[in-house]
């Protein structure tokens, strides 16, 4: 006869003691009320990803799938705060970094980043076009004097990253992933994950590059649609892959794959841009497809197999 009044009890609070927590990733970026980037997106992703998000908001925006409207920066200090309180009772793996809402908030969130400077940093640059023209300088530059310094990888389309970084680039062809990553080490970022760049036949390139070279890049057939939230979704799975402890070569390749597989799995929840579905690998299978026995979906013959899900790699 056992001693033990409880031993049930005790046997389950022993497997789950055994259980190791998930790396965790911070992520700096707006509240985004479409849900389809920001804090909501990045949350979102990472989870997806089989990792933990610590959500940090920086500012709140109005917009609904289509377009943004207007947004309120948060106070400086309250961003710190939000972060550090958390940072002084959880190990992070990794730090992804969206929209900062203002100059002041990319410093304030800069000084935080600073004073961890063995965790790797997943910088987002998204298109600020809506932004005035004073406000969208003073944030790009300070962007680039306070963030690029600490990043490891800076993410952006292709359009994007060249009126970030060559402003004054003039030349018919387009600037070369190389070219880019050049600009980018100037100010001390090792590499740039370039997207969208475009090819010549209906494709989309993706490249990963230093400033000796393209290094590695996933090309995607390109969607007749149009999206809203992918370069936050490619970012922050960047930033999970990276938390876990997956080589930046590696990483690259399967958040680019995720990326695709969320786009091609997006839905349109309003009358504007279509979101990317992070939770693709845990639809139901389609008509004419069976179910394996661990619950993925085995295609017909001739049909391309979406991987199971994501966390298994993990």
């Amino acid at each position: 006869m056992s001693t033990d009044p409880h031993p049930a009890e005790s046997d389950d609070a022993d497997a789950g003691a055994e259980q190791p927590a998930p790396a965790c990733a911070m992520v700096f970026n707006a509240s985004d009320p479409s849900g389809a980037g920001g804090v909501a997106g990045d949350v979102a992703t990472i989870a997806a990803m089989g990792a933990h998000a610590l959500p940090v908001v920086t500012s709140i925006v109005m917009r609904d799938t289509a377009e943004i409207f207007d947004h309120h920066a948060i106070d400086t200090e309250v961003i710190a705060e939000q972060a550090r309180t958390i940072l002084e009772d959880v190990t992070i793996g990794a730090w992804k970094v969206g929209f900062l809402g203002s100059a002041e908030g990319v410093s304030a969130v800069a000084e935080v980043l600073s004073d961890y400077p063995d965790v790797p940093l997943v910088a987002y640059m998204p298109n600020l076009a809506w932004l005035e023209e004073d406000a969208q300088q003073a944030y790009l530059d300070a962007f680039r004097e306070l963030v690029l310094p600490q990043a490891e990888v800076l993410v952006g389309s292709h359009q994007t990253l060249t009126d970030f970084l060559l402003p004054e680039w003039d030349s018919e062809r387009p600037a070369s992933t190389r070219e880019l990553a050049v600009a980018a080490g100037e100010h001390g970022t090792r590499f740039v994950l370039v997207t969208s760049v475009a090819l010549p036949d209906q494709h989309l390139d993706n490249v990963l590059a230093s400033p000796q070279g393209a290094i590695t890049g996933e090309k995607f057939e390109r969607f007749d649609v149009s999206f809203v939230g992918a370069g936050d979704t490619l970012a922050a799975a960047l930033a999970a892959l990276l938390a876990s402890g997956a080589e930046l070569h590696a990483a690259v390749g399967e958040a680019l794959a995720f990326l695709d597989q969320a786009l091609d799995a997006g839905f349109r929840p309003g009358m504007g841009n279509v979101v990317p579905d992070r939770f693709f690998w845990a639809l139901p299978p389609e008509e004419g497809e069976d179910v394996d026995d661990d619950g993925g979906a085995e295609p017909d013959d001739g049909a391309t197999q979406t991987p199971k899900s994501p966390r298994h790699v993990h």
